[in-house]
């Protein structure tokens, strides 16, 4: 997944189209990002004990990782990622459009 946590992105499709965000949490295995304060719904919460009060809470749902786009640190543009490796067998994240490295180095398992 090219998508990372504490990434900034924007959201290109769904209720919340247009708006952006950081990411907060990663689910790879289900190809579903996490994103601050959008994609949100209510959950209704019983009461903890008698006599007590329920609550409707705001959760952050996952959105379909296909639905974001990365906004570029360096240019501030929504591009696509692509990697690079060096001669030194490191890999590297790259906006498409500046062709710019994203400040991380992912390590190859070989």
């Amino acid at each position: 997944m090219k998508i990372k946590i504490n990434d900034k992105v924007k959201i290109i499709a769904g209720k919340d189209s247009g708006k952006s965000g950081n990411v907060i949490k990663s689910l790879p295995s289900r190809g579903k990002v996490v994103v601050e304060g959008l994609n949100t719904v209510h959950k209704h919460t019983k009461p903890d004990r008698a006599g007590g009060k329920g609550q409707r809470i705001t959760v952050a749902m996952p959105i379909d990782v296909s639905n974001t786009m990365l906004i570029c640190p360096n240019c501030g543009k929504e591009s696509k990622v692509g990697y690079v490796i060096t001669e030194d067998g490191e890999k590297f994240r790259t906006c498409k459009k500046c062709n710019q490295p994203i400040n991380d180095k992912i390590k190859d398992n070989k």
